[in-house]
């Protein structure tokens, strides 16, 4: 299956190949909701690497689309700086936010991976220990037996959102033991990755006023854990990790609800949206999934190639901090740079058949999506720890799960992600 001539893209190449390049703005979230996103990768991976957007309701901003290139910008720190985010930031949304608002509309703080070092490796050493491989190998009998109870929950023969049931259940009950969070309160997690990443109109959220409200909710909750976990013995969730290291116990308040955020969302996105990813693409590829099912030691091959292939997080973006020379143009100082993973994942000149899905590939490992350099996806083994159990949880209990409809996908262009997938697991003749 070759996305670019998919029939349902076929519209979707004709329109942007008759926008001028220098109008061409691929950030905008509505072709990632409609899975019309490919051409426009595509065409500025052959005519416009380093492409840059003049207006759009981000502002000015540079778009990085091949490999190398997202490469050399992700681990040059020096130069290209996180401080002022890490996404595109809508300026329009952004507008609207401080009208509704007013003075409560100022800006959070995002954790440490808008830090810049030294301080962003003193931050990040401060939760590593949490998701090393020795804590790792701790976890997972526990998200084995939860995986197990999700999926033996689930209805036979029966149509249900796999969303719903599997990817964001899952997720939700490892970070309620990442964290030590209420166990029966572990929903509220997925819910406040939902709130955070979306805009009125847009998953959960209806309104400036409810998105406000409900990340006060998120954040009183996270301060009233630190205070008891402070007041603890030490221990080993994220919590109790960052109040007791001495790099992070006396960060500002911001700076704490910044790496809630960043917690929250980094443990939720990635590994909901590969789930999903997994079960979708297997079935548009069934003879993936009879390999698959006939070869299960090819399950972490499969996990990762779903990884590159969907591409969770499309993007990442820097502020240059001086002119630099990027692919032949000059990126200002001051300029916003996004390095578009989802396009470097099927940059034709690295990957072979970067648009094929194939689970057994040579390297599967070799994808863009937990970034590179200092800020590289500090939980990337977890997620795949829980992907890998997933599946062969999966195919121990459910010769085929039967997507029946199409998606309803994310509108971000910073998420790539469903909202629902509709499936039926077969009742065995």
């Amino acid at each position: 299956m070759n996305i670019a001539v998919k029939p349902e893209a076929a519209a979707a190449v004709e329109d942007v190949n008759a926008i001028p390049l220098a109008k061409l703005n691929p950030g905008q979230a509505q072709r990632f909701q409609d899975d019309t996103l490919w051409p426009v990768f595509e065409r500025l991976r052959r005519e416009d690497p380093v492409h840059l957007t003049e207006e759009s309701e981000f502002g000015r901003y540079w778009s990085i689309t091949k490999w190398e290139d997202i490469l050399a910008v992700d681990t040059n720190h020096e130069d290209f700086s996180s401080a002022d985010g890490i996404t595109l930031i809508n300026q329009v949304a952004l507008e609207e936010q401080r009208k509704a608002l007013g003075d409560r509309a100022q800006r959070r703080g995002a954790g440490f991976i808008t830090m810049d070092e030294p301080e962003h490796s003193a931050q990040r050493k401060a939760v590593s220990p949490t998701v090393a491989p020795g804590n790792i190998a701790k976890m997972s009998p526990i998200v084995r037996e939860r995986a197990g109870q999700i999926l033996d929950s689930l209805p036979i023969g029966e149509e249900f959102d796999w969303v719903d049931k599997v990817s964001k259940e899952l997720t939700a009950m490892t970070l309620a033991t990442l964290f030590d969070f209420p166990f029966e309160q572990r929903r509220r997690l997925t819910y406040w990755s939902d709130v955070v990443t979306n805009q009125p109109g847009h998953g959960p959220v209806t309104s400036w006023e409810q998105k406000f409200a409900d990340m006060a909710d998120c954040f009183t909750t996270f301060q009233g854990l630190w205070n008891e976990r402070l007041n603890s013995e030490p221990g080993i969730d994220l919590i109790s990790m960052l109040a007791h290291n001495p790099s992070t116990r006396d960060m500002p308040i911001d700076v704490f609800q910044g790496n809630v955020i960043l917690l929250i969302v980094g443990g939720n996105d990635t590994t909901r949206n590969t789930i999903s990813g997994s079960v979708y693409h297997l079935n548009n590829n069934p003879a993936e999934y009879d390999k698959l099912r006939a070869n299960p030691d090819l399950i972490s091959s499969m996990v990762s190639e779903t990884i590159r292939y969907q591409t969770p997080l499309a993007h990442m973006a820097r502020v240059a901090n001086r002119d630099v020379e990027v692919g032949g143009k000059t990126i200002l100082k001051g300029d916003r740079v996004a390095m578009w993973y989802i396009s470097g994942n099927r940059d034709e000149s690295r990957i072979e058949r970067p648009n094929d899905y194939i689970i057994g590939r040579a390297r599967p490992r070799e994808h863009l999506s937990f970034g590179f350099g200092v800020h590289r996806c500090v939980g990337n083994r977890v997620a795949e720890m829980q992907l890998t159990i997933i599946w062969e949880e999966i195919l121990k209990r459910f010769p085929e799960i039967r997507v029946v409809g199409e998606p309803t996908r994310t509108y971000s262009s910073f998420v790539h992600g469903y909202e629902t997938l509709p499936v039926v697991i077969p009742a065995r003749n």
